[in-house]
């Protein structure tokens, strides 16, 4: 069975992180979790950050452990056993579909925003092809992209911050409900799950023992950092109930700094940051639905690895298909529910698999595993009522699928 090449290096590997999260929240979370959390926006940034930054521990120790494509499908089948590792990848696959379809959204809602789910369509398939020419590919436009979101958010963040409206009344919590606040952290976890992007690409990762543990929280600690900034000026400069109804929150911070001129430039780098969320996105979609693929999970035609370029290309299609099929069915925020329900499950097995490791393998103290798993299970649980049942019908699926599968093909489930 031909494998992936290794060739990403340490810089690599932290552009890929960052590439995977900036964008995806950034730009686009702060209406819809505004919108349950109220005045609590900022204190739910911050659970979702711890939540966030615990998983990210625990993915890093498992991937320096298990360096091959497939991140937490491949840690709870090893650690968990064959259906848990099963309920992870399928939990993965399902929540980052849906993530791909709301980066798409995010994509149109930015640049186009009258014909925003033909834009999403068209975004989708222009990153799949960059995506079949290679990972070196892939990193190479991430960057382009990553520079050009962060230069973005340097002049919203200039414009908040210089505008005489910004107001620290704004960033009082006081009054909001603390279920709401972990509804709207539930949401809002999914800017953070980039890092997981390196785990499943731990099989072109150079020397992933070592790098892996290092990239993942050096990315995440500058994401935290920089959402951090992003927010208190966010909050500070849009009144909450202009923030609340809106999927291009920081067009708004424009509009109340009075710098309305720069909305056309924001949209279009907030629009290409979307791109490169959802570039890396696809790329970290399809390694686990190339590893399950291997382990007979999903279907077989998943497994082919293109000899040119070394991209598993069939999976890599199949996952843009299955995008494509979701924007036209859902909405921004629909798609961000049912993507915080499968993530979430995903690194709630993932904390889990980590509580599995030996004294030998441990990097950071087992207490870091409990929190991440706690965490992931209060977020799931306060997710509004509609997306969460929605989810865990789509995850059960997956299990039906896999018992009339096995039994098709080798009789009992192991």
């Amino acid at each position: 069975m031909r494998t992936l090449e290794r060739r990403l290096g340490p810089a690599d590997a932290v552009v890929i992180g960052l590439g995977s999260m900036i964008g995806a929240g950034v730009f686009t979370v702060w209406g819809p979790a505004a919108s349950i959390a109220g005045p609590g926006l900022l204190p739910a940034l911050l659970v979702a950050g711890l939540v966030a930054t615990a998983n990210a521990l625990s993915s890093a120790q498992l991937a320096a452990c298990h360096p091959e494509s497939g991140g937490a499908y491949v840690y709870a089948r090893e650690r968990l056993g064959p259906a848990a590792g099963h309920l992870a990848g399928w939990g993965f696959v399902v929540g980052k579909t849906a993530s791909c379809a709301a980066m798409a959204l995010a994509v149109g809602a930015y640049l186009w925003p009258g014909q925003a789910r033909a834009t999403a369509v068209v975004a989708i398939g222009a990153v799949v092809v960059v995506n079949l020419l290679g990972i070196t590919r892939t990193v190479a436009v991430t960057r382009v992209f990553l520079a050009v979101s962060t230069s973005t958010l340097a002049v919203v963040i200039a414009a908040g911050a210089a505008s005489g409206q910004f107001s620290a009344v704004r960033l009082d919590p006081a009054g909001a409900a603390p279920l709401d606040v972990l509804r709207a952290a539930g949401l809002m976890f999914f800017a953070f799950a980039g890092y997981a992007r390196l785990a499943t690409l731990g099989e072109e990762v150079i020397d992933p023992r070592r790098t892996i543990p290092r990239a993942v929280p050096t990315a995440l600690g500058l994401v935290l950092l920089l959402y951090a900034v992003v927010g208190v000026v966010t909050v500070g400069v849009v009144p909450i109930e202009v923030l609340s109804t809106t999927d291009a929150p920081l067009t708004e911070v424009l509009d109340q700094a009075g710098w309305e001129g720069l909305r056309p430039l924001v949209r279009l780098g907030a629009g290409i940051a979307a791109l490169g969320v959802l570039l890396s996105l696809l790329a970290g979609v399809s390694r686990t639905a190339l590893a399950m693929a291997r382990r007979g999970e999903l279907p077989g035609v998943l497994t082919r690895v293109g000899s040119r370029h070394g991209t598993p290309w069939t999976a890599q299609v199949a996952v843009g298909v299955a995008a494509a099929v979701l924007v036209t069915v859902l909405a921004l925020r629909s798609a961000l529910a049912v993507s915080g329900v499968g993530v979430l499950v995903y690194y709630a097995l993932t904390n889990a698999a980590a509580l599995r490791l030996g004294p030998l393998e441990r990097r950071w103290p087992r207490w870091v595993a409990v929190g991440g798993l706690g965490g992931c299970c209060a977020l799931v649980l306060a997710l509004p009522t509609g997306a969460l049942v929605g989810g865990l019908i789509v995850l059960g699926s997956g299990a039906v699928v896999r018992v009339l599968q096995h039994r098709y093909r080798t009789g009992p489930l192991p």
